[in-house]
């Protein structure tokens, strides 16, 4: 697939003003929770930009919807596996979105049981154990944001936006289950000039992004899984060129994860 189809196919536009993006953002925000006439949105809040971002466009929408006098509230959802490494990040970022609640759930006790059933029924991940535990930790997180919408007339946000579409950089029925997706169509740059525009704060916007899934390489950076960096992802994702082996790996990667980003496929 060419760099061009990519681009269309992620809704990455040629221009972008962070203003305008947050103005339309916060629109969609607003009329989707007034149109499915449910009364809050969730939002898991990891201390990393994306989720800041997508938080402070929540909290600023629910916010103009209760001046118009609609009732609408945004939850923060603190999701560790036990004690999380940088905790103090999302510490800060939720205190730089000042959601109307925030709770928590330690998802620990429920992935590692999980796992351990696993490996009980029959099943040993062995070598991959942490790499398969980095998945059901991510596949907890959303099932417990989806059980708190359920008692709350929620919508669950999700934080994908292009980059991450474009090298398949989450886990599908995980992180990629979600309602809406406020970030999509950005990239990483826009995604922290937008965080920026909201009066994010500076560490937390150029912090290295992390999925901290793996518990054998805590904090890992995401660049170092993708081979490439996110300079050159958003380059790509801008029609910029890169160089050679930097758009091979990133074609290879968006090519290998098409399933992430597919419907189920029915037979017939």
């Amino acid at each position: 697939m060419e760099q061009s189809a990519i681009i269309e196919a992620l809704g990455v536009r040629p221009d972008f003003d962070s203003m305008h993006e947050i103005k339309q953002r916060i629109a969609f925000l607003k009329s989707y929770l007034v149109e499915s006439r449910q009364t809050a949105y969730v939002l898991g809040i990891s201390g990393g930009v994306d989720s800041l971002t997508a938080g402070l466009l929540a909290q600023r929408a629910v916010r103009e919807l209760r001046a118009e006098g609609r009732d609408a509230t945004f939850l923060a959802v603190r999701l560790p596996y036990g004690v999380q490494a940088d905790e103090h990040d999302a510490t800060a970022a939720v205190a730089a979105i000042g959601p109307d609640r925030v709770l928590t759930v330690d998802i620990k006790p429920a992935a590692d049981s999980l796992m351990a059933a696993v490996v009980v029924g029959g099943i040993d991940p062995l070598l991959r154990h942490h790499f398969i535990l980095g998945n059901v930790k991510a596949r907890q997180r959303m099932v417990a944001q989806y059980a708190i919408a359920g008692t709350a007339s929620g919508i669950v946000i999700g934080t994908d936006h292009a980059a991450e579409a474009l090298m398949g950089f989450y886990t599908k029925f995980g992180d990629g289950a979600a309602d809406v997706l406020p970030l999509a169509g950005l990239n990483k740059r826009r995604v922290r000039a937008v965080a920026a525009a909201l009066g994010a704060p500076d560490h937390l916007v150029w912090k290295v992004p992390t999925a901290d899934l793996e518990s054998d390489a805590p904090l890992q950076p995401d660049e170092d899984v993708y081979g490439v960096t996110y300079d050159q992802i958003d380059d790509f994702l801008e029609g910029r060129p890169i160089a050679p082996a930097a758009a091979e790996r990133i074609l290879s990667a968006y090519s290998a994860s098409a399933h992430k980003r597919a419907l189920p496929v029915p037979a017939g």
